[in-house]
């Protein structure tokens, strides 16, 4: 299927993106409810959760985008593929995680990552980037004690201002002071392996709910 052109950022402030994420009915969509579930925060156009979903049958994976547009693709390309543990949803993840973990199977979520966020350069559009002291709170009510959240980018200070985040919130702990290394999911996103090929580094953290 060939790749759609689609904005690479978008303002999460606009009115445009604040409507209500309405989840869906998940024994609908994953025929193991029993299963853990590994959502991914900014999936894009779905790649590596589809590579996850493929690799380990035994987990459910969720993707949330707020380009709508790639959504569509994602679940085009998992229906293909028959994938019954791989589900897309379209959302701003600001305004509809609560929405969405609280919908969740209970005490099934058990990893969450965030990769490669927009990194927002401008100080006046910091509202705009996606770890928010309000997105780790919900992420501390709705994550399971032993639960995981995994956090990379190519640009450190966007990867310690994540990790500065969660920090702050005392339901977390860091599983290493220094950056992981190598990648602890061992699948890699499509930018985590050009970033690495053109031998630049990536800074990747795991926090562990209490």
């Amino acid at each position: 299927m060939a790749r759609i052109k689609v904005r690479q950022h978008v303002n999460p402030l606009s009115i445009i993106y604040q409507q209500p994420l309405i989840p869906p009915d998940w024994s609908a969509i994953y025929p193991n409810l029993a299963a853990p579930i590994h959502l991914d925060i900014g999936s894009a156009a779905g790649s590596f959760l589809l590579r996850l979903a493929q690799h380990n049958r035994n987990w459910n994976y969720l993707g949330i985008e707020i380009r709508q547009a790639l959504v569509i693709q994602a679940n085009q390309i998992r229906d293909r593929a028959e994938l019954t543990n791989l589900h897309y949803v379209f959302g701003n993840i600001n305004t509809s995680l609560e929405t969405l973990l609280a919908s969740l199977p209970a005490g099934k979520l058990q990893r969450i990552s965030i990769q490669y966020p927009d990194p927002c350069f401008k100080q006046r559009h910091a509202k705009r980037r996606v770890v928010q002291p309000e997105l780790v709170n919900d992420i501390a009510r709705y994550l399971p004690s032993g639960g995981e959240v995994f956090l990379q980018s190519d640009l450190e200070w966007v990867a310690q201002e994540m990790c500065d985040r969660f920090s702050e919130n005392p339901a977390f702990l860091r599983t290493q002071a220094e950056w992981l290394e190598p990648n602890p999911l061992g699948i890699p996103t499509e930018r985590e392996t050009a970033t690495l090929n053109r031998g630049l580094p990536v800074h990747r953290a795991m926090w562990i709910r209490y």
